[in-house]
């Protein structure tokens, strides 16, 4: 046995004795197969609230894990996480398709919604207590199952990503293999053009919106820095919020807490020269989620 496979396989004991993640193989409707990854904390609280968290391009919801403190945040409070993974176009998830943009229409974000509905049922979680949170690829998702599946999350936290909608049409969802016109921050719409993409996604549908933090670095020039002003349009008029006012170094120094209504329902982080990716925030996003 190699020296590597010795690290590797201590590694993989190490995280079965934290009771970290564990592969759920059947959860239900998982039309692009999709891994679920689960972390059911060792105190879990009674009704237990959900984090979804995404990857972003080229990771897996294994490294994901680690990369974050959500398991350890867990541990702590009670809650499941789940860190799934996609396979396809260089493991980035499907937010270009018109089946990924769409509710119950065969995309990964209908897999990421089983996922969701199976740890409610199994382990009677708090259904008014469910979250989503990504990185990059993973932030891209988060506004899509926003848009596709609101009716299942209270709140989203979001770093470095793009409006729901902004890859629609593309030939990849990846920044490498797509069209480069959103991710160099030149597709532009109105409050009210980007309020008609996101309503086209779930037709018919008239309740609230996840309240959502986003965060976005200045100097990101893989997913250009414009992209977050687009996503606040989009989400400031579907939720009726209007900019309040930027509140400096929040929640650290070089940020910009920029306030949307009262800040309850949107909130968005500028990191002055940070480049792709803004680090996660865990602790912020749990105060935004109320856990």
């Amino acid at each position: 046995m190699g020296v590597l496979t010795v690290i590797s396989t201590f590694a993989s004991l190490s995280l079965i004795a934290n009771g970290a993640l564990v592969r759920v193989a059947d959860f239900g409707t998982n039309p692009t197969s999709l891994q679920m990854n689960i972390n059911v904390p060792s105190k879990l609280a009674a009704k237990p609230a959900i984090i979804l968290a995404l990857h972003g391009c080229g990771g897996t919801g294994e490294q994901y894990a680690q990369m974050t403190k959500y398991n350890t945040l867990s541990e702590q409070k009670g809650f499941i996480t789940i860190f799934p993974s996609t396979k396809k176009d260089n493991n980035c998830w499907e937010v270009n398709t018109a089946k990924g943009l769409s509710r119950d229409a065969g995309g990964d974000n209908q897999g990421l919604a089983s996922m969701i509905k199976y740890t409610i049922s199994k382990y009677t979680a708090d259904a008014t207590k469910v979250f989503v949170t990504g990185t990059s690829s993973g932030c891209m998702m988060t506004n899509v199952m926003m848009a596709t599946y609101p009716d299942l999350f209270a709140a989203a936290s979001c770093y470095s990503g793009v409006a729901a909608g902004c890859l629609a049409g593309s030939p990849g969802a990846s920044p490498q293999s797509a069209d480069p016109a959103c991710a160099n921050g030149q597709k532009v719409k109105t409050a009210a053009e980007w309020g008609v993409i996101v309503k086209a996604m779930y037709p018919g549908y008239n309740g609230s919106y996840p309240r959502l933090a986003t965060w976005h670095g200045t100097s990101d020039t893989f997913v250009h820095y414009k992209n977050l002003a687009e996503m606040l349009k989009e989400w400031s008029g579907l939720m009726g919020v209007e900019f309040t006012k930027n509140a400096t170094d929040v929640p650290q120094s070089g940020y910009t807490q920029m306030v949307y209504g009262d800040g309850t329902k949107l909130v968005a982080y500028s990191a002055k020269g940070v480049g792709h990716t803004v680090p996660v925030h865990e602790a912020d996003d749990l105060v935004w989620f109320g856990l």
